[in-house]
């Protein structure tokens, strides 16, 4: 029988602990294969890498990416790089850091060896200079002049050592994060694991009546039978993927909006009205920037900049509301921090073009309800799945069909290690569409941001000279986790809506769960 190591033996556990935890936030059966959880090539030796969905495992790497851990750990950085399919550009960035790094040691210690040259020379002349009676000999002019000699080459090593950094930290900014082990392999979204689902999409058109041989209509066709589509007047206005909503099909909007946002707050999330400018180092902190500059709508400096930086529209409130503690130092006791937003989104799709140009899938304005939590590294496996579960109750109370996908390495999110989408059903073209996507990004972007906590003190038992118990040492600040997911896009359950809750006459029956929103209205009638 073949012996497996005990690293490879850990990760087993762990992918089975996760899957446990999974299953204590979800009732709905796991459809995901055990054998593509864990595919572990047994090692030559106990020291090798394990290899786990075809890239070595980032068990021993559990922070993220700086200069340090890259050079050291140039192999496994390099196989999470091929297994997101990243660029030979990417690739190479992690190389040169490694080699950057490799040039930094050597600079560290001959710049500090200068200095103390410098501190020992110069305390030499203090000593000479005492005993001279501050007469300058020829030997204190010397020893100066080696001071001043030594302290010229510790500056020229600092410059040449600042932009080593300068140009790795530009490096660091065009690498993704590591992948946690449980993300499967794959080139794009075909390859995401479904992990479960949620739904009959025939127990809607039942409990409808819908006839077999009715052909359900897309939502724009939907809204404007309800008169309350006006796509041309806002093109006309604003240009392309932009809509105007009126009436009942506008009301509905609010509706959805107020019951996420409800429903969050009974969850335990705080409301936050976040402002919808912000700084380029605010989108760098949560990386939006910059890789997707060409994504975001940027405000031109004559009309406002953000404390001298350049101003842009914010594309998620997962910006601000992860922002609002960038630069700080928590204390543990008050993690997890749990925000809920809803604010507008703005958003270039500059990658996008040819793409769902039909309807509210992808607009350039819209809103949506986000959540974000801030954890410490020990929980924020288990928030990811609370806050994914959140989402999901949504879409469950509303009776929409949805399923849960894993998303595999080409398609996962630049920032997050794991990811969740959960995509609901749309009866129009019969396929699931993303409604919510759900992160956990580690401590990728608190590192950018420089968001830390300071672990509770640990009382010392042992007493001091005087009988008394130690007083308890203060940790040292360590990095937070961030987790982020909407709550749902506002939009895409209109979408959904409006699509499941149609009738053959033309009509939309309004969810029960929103009929409080709505003054008790339960249809929408079709405008003659």
């Amino acid at each position: 029988m073949t012996t497996i190591t005990n690293t490879a033996l850990i990760m087993f556990v762990i992918a089975l602990t996760r899957r446990s935890l999974c299953h204590a936030f979800s009732q709905q059966p796991r459809i995901a294969s055990t054998t593509r959880l864990l595919r572990t090539a047994l090692p030559s030796t106990t020291e090798s890498p394990v290899t786990v969905n075809s890239r070595l495992s980032r068990a021993s790497l559990p922070s993220s990416l700086d200069s340090r851990t890259i050079s050291e750990n140039l192999d496994v950085v390099l196989s999470h790089l091929t297994s997101r399919r990243a660029s030979d550009e990417t690739h190479e960035a992690a190389r040169q850091i490694s080699s950057l790094n490799s040039k930094r040691v050597p600079l560290i210690q001959k710049r500090d060896e200068a200095l103390q040259t410098r501190n020992n020379v110069s305390a030499s002349v203090g000593k000479l200079m005492a005993a001279s009676k501050g007469v300058e000999t020829e030997e204190i002019a010397l020893l100066k002049k080696q001071a001043s000699d030594a302290g010229e080459e510790a500056a020229g090593v600092e410059t040449e050592l600042n932009e080593i950094e300068s140009e790795m930290n530009v490096l660091l900014a065009s690498l993704p994060n590591l992948l946690d082990d449980i993300v499967p392999d794959g080139d794009d979204d075909s390859s995401n694991e479904l992990v479960s689902e949620w739904g009959d999409v025939n127990s809607l058109p039942a409990e409808l009546g819908w006839s077999s041989d009715f052909a359900p209509l897309w939502h724009d066709d939907v809204a404007s039978n309800l008169g309350g589509w006006h796509a041309d007047a806002a093109v006309q206005m604003s240009g392309s993927r932009f809509v105007s909503l009126t009436g009942a099909v506008a009301r509905l909007e609010r509706a959805i909006s107020s019951y996420f946002l409800d429903r969050a707050i009974d969850k335990g999330y705080v409301e936050v009205s976040p402002p919808l400018v912000v700084s380029r180092s605010a989108l760098e902190g949560t990386s939006q920037l910059p890789k997707f500059e060409e994504d975001l709508f940027k405000i031109m400096p004559e009309s406002h900049t953000c404390n001298g930086q350049d101003a842009f529209l914010i594309p998620t409130a997962e910006v601000p509301l992860t922002n609002m503690h960038a630069n700080q130092i928590l204390e543990e006791d008050q993690l997890p921090i749990s925000y809920v937003a809803l604010t507008p989104c703005f958003r270039a799709e500059a990658g996008s073009y040819g793409r769902d140009t039909r309807g509210l899938i992808r607009t350039h304005q819209f809103y949506k309800v986000e959540l974000v939590k801030i954890t410490t590294p020990q929980t924020s496996d288990e928030e990811h799945h609370k806050l994914t579960r959140h989402a999901e109750e949504c879409l469950e109370e509303l009776k929409i069909p949805f399923r849960k996908m894993r998303l595999c390495s080409g398609d996962v999110g630049f920032s997050a290690q794991h990811c969740y989408d959960l995509e609901a059903w749309l009866p129009s073209t019969k396929e699931y569409r993303e409604i919510s996507s759900c992160s956990n990004t580690g401590d990728f972007q608190a590192r950018r941001m420089g968001l830390r906590y300071r672990p509770s003190a640990v009382q010392d038992d042992a007493e001091n000279a005087g009988g008394k118990k130690k007083k308890a040492k203060k940790p040292k600040p360590v990095l937070c986790h961030t987790i982020n997911g909407s709550g749902l896009a506002v939009g895409r359950t209109l979408v959904a809506i409006l699509e499941n809750y149609q009738t053959e006459e033309g009509d939309v029956v309004v969810p029960e769960v929103l009929r409080p929103y709505m003054g008790g209205l339960e249809i929408l009638k079709k405008k003659n």
